[in-house]
């Protein structure tokens, strides 16, 4: 909350602008654009329980507003961390009455048990429309028993021509501001695609300039971070990543530690834990399994001591990542399987492997836990999805395969 000289409240810009509908969101155009999912369900008055994921930002509470203003019906605010379960009564005793109540439930992978069973029944019969929001994914981070009751839509990140797009709009609210298209540039740059904090520094910036001239000085007084551009049109931010990947994956400790560097000044640690979680499972895998496990512990070490301590531990893995063997054949052997199953390639599991069948052949039962019997179902029972690359990890790991079935 905000207060001006007078000791009132002031509103601040942010929420000043929330939209009134969904032509007021900024971006999603996947989501809120014309013929799109959520568009559509606006129009035809018709609303089902939900979950908005993504980064902040970028636009979940601001569709979920959106959505309860065009609809105009009940709803109430709620966040699953701070509303205890004496609040989420008095919402569903209000919707008792109204017939119908939609629940905006910010941080909703913060749910509780009790609130969770205490909701589940009036989300199933109807009484609670309920639009989750969260930065988290729902697919790992949120219940199952609400994950099977919800529509799940992801929110995608905000281009800097979105983000521009939205502060023009927020200008047009501010008296006698004067403002450049090299100042709007620099904010939305800023602001990493998180458009609220772009609102938020504009307003800043409005009231603490001169006769409300902004210049790209009165911003860096107020935010000195320096923006750092990935190349030339200013938009790489993706390609440095790739590039990032692929010198780790071509063996390239120098390139590696040359994209880890830009992604550092960049400022951007959540997406440098991201890739490089992926890339130890996607490109080293079987041929150093170890790198996993280094990889997280050096995330926890990042973490741990902060900017700008945290690039050593990240640049200490980087370089053990590209020095170490690849394999890519767990990925490729799980797409296989994926592809299989797409395709409607399953078939049953066999009977003596179901639960309590007499015929099971336990293998602990047998030398080094190894006894010969069908696992996969019978029409691709001699398919082999696993194909092992050559190096010193997986030649052990199949060595001990082929002693094992060659034992008598």
């Amino acid at each position: 909350m905000v207060y001006n000289i007078n000791g009132d409240v002031m509103q601040l810009l942010a929420d000043l602008l929330r939209p009134k509908k969904l032509d007021d969101v900024i971006g999603q155009e996947h989501l809120v654009g014309k013929n799109k999912v959520l568009r559509n369900l606006v129009e035809n008055k018709k609303m089902f329980s939900c979950i908005l994921h993504g980064k902040p930002g970028i636009g979940k509470t601001s569709i979920a507003y959106a959505i309860v203003s065009e609809l105009n019906i009940p709803y109430r605010f709620l966040n699953a961390t701070i509303n205890n379960k004496n609040d989420f009564d008095i919402v569903i005793e209000e919707a008792k009455m109204e017939g119908q109540m939609l629940v905006i439930m910010d941080e909703i992978h913060r749910l509780n048990k009790d609130k969770q069973d205490l909701l589940l029944p009036y989300i199933e019969n109807g009484l609670i429309l309920l639009i989750g929001l969260t930065t988290a994914n729902p697919y790992s981070k949120i219940n199952p028993a609400i994950r099977s009751r919800v529509q799940i839509f992801e929110l995608h990140e905000l281009t800097l021509e979105d983000i521009k797009k939205g502060l023009k709009k927020a200008c047009q609210s501010l008296e006698n501001i004067k403002i450049n298209e090299e100042a709007l540039e620099y904010i939305a740059k800023l602001s990493s695609g998180d458009f609220r904090s772009a609102l938020n520094l504009l307003e800043v910036s409005y009231y603490s300039a001169v006769n409300h001239e902004i210049t790209l000085e009165t911003i860096k007084d107020i935010n000195s971070k320096p923006v750092f551009f990935h190349d030339k049109n200013e938009d790489g931010h993706y390609e440095v990543l790739s590039a990032f990947q692929k010198s780790i994956r071509g063996s390239d400790a120098d390139a590696a530690v040359h994209y880890l560097a830009r992604l550092i000044e960049a400022g951007d640690l959540d997406s440098i834990y991201r890739r490089m979680s992926v890339i130890a499972y996607e490109d080293i895998g079987l041929a150093n399994p170890a790198m996993g496990p280094k990889v997280h512990a050096a995330i926890q070490a990042a973490e741990l001591v902060g900017l700008p301590e945290a690039r050593i531990p990240l640049a200490t893995v980087v370089i053990e990542l590209a020095r170490s063997p690849k394999s890519n054949s767990a990925i490729m052997a799980i797409d296989a399987a994926l592809s299989d199953i797409h395709a409607g390639t399953t078939g049953n599991v066999p009977m003596h492997i179901k639960n309590h069948n007499p015929a099971y052949k336990y293998p602990h039962n047998f030398p080094k836990s190894y006894v010969k019997q069908q696992y996969l179902p019978d029409n691709i029972k001699d398919k082999k999805y696993y194909q092992p690359k050559d190096n010193k990890y997986e030649n052990a790991l199949t060595k001990f395969s082929q002693e094992m079935r060659n034992e008598k």
